[in-house]
């Protein structure tokens, strides 16, 4: 069993990779981090970087329960959506928790929640926790 984290690099992936390691390590669990897109775009700013994922990597080193790093975008998965990769990686890896990061939304915003946090928390077979940035 794993913990798979939704990460994109700005403070909401932050969040989601911080409340995901201490999950990893609470739970004795293999960390798996997604960073994915639709593939879509040249210039897909959910995309990290390299810079950004060798920092990333650095960082899970030190991280005992294990982990893996997988980048993803929806070319490569036969035009799959970013909730549809992100929920095939939870049922392959046989996910005991999702994590995902939230950003705050406006009232309006809050009746229509954004497509690909409502097909996870919707679609996904295991539990998922949603954290927002601090």
């Amino acid at each position: 069993m794993t913990i798979v984290v939704g990460f994109i690099p700005n403070q909401y992936g932050r969040a989601a990779l911080t409340a995901g390691i201490s999950e990893a390590r609470l739970r004795g669990l293999k960390l798996v981090v997604v960073n994915t897109s639709k593939g879509d775009s040249l210039a897909d700013p959910l995309v990290a970087s390299a810079d950004v994922m060798e920092a990333l990597e650095a960082e899970l080193t030190t991280l005992e329960t294990g982990y893996e790093i997988r980048q993803t975008d929806g070319a490569q998965s036969g035009g799959a959506g970013i909730a549809e990769q992100i929920v095939e990686i939870v049922r392959e890896t046989d996910a005991s928790l999702l994590v995902i990061g939230l950003r705050h939304r406006t009232t309006i915003g809050k009746l229509i929640m954004g497509s690909t946090a409502q097909t996870l928390l919707l679609d996904c077979p295991c539990p998922v926790l949603a954290v927002k940035a601090t």
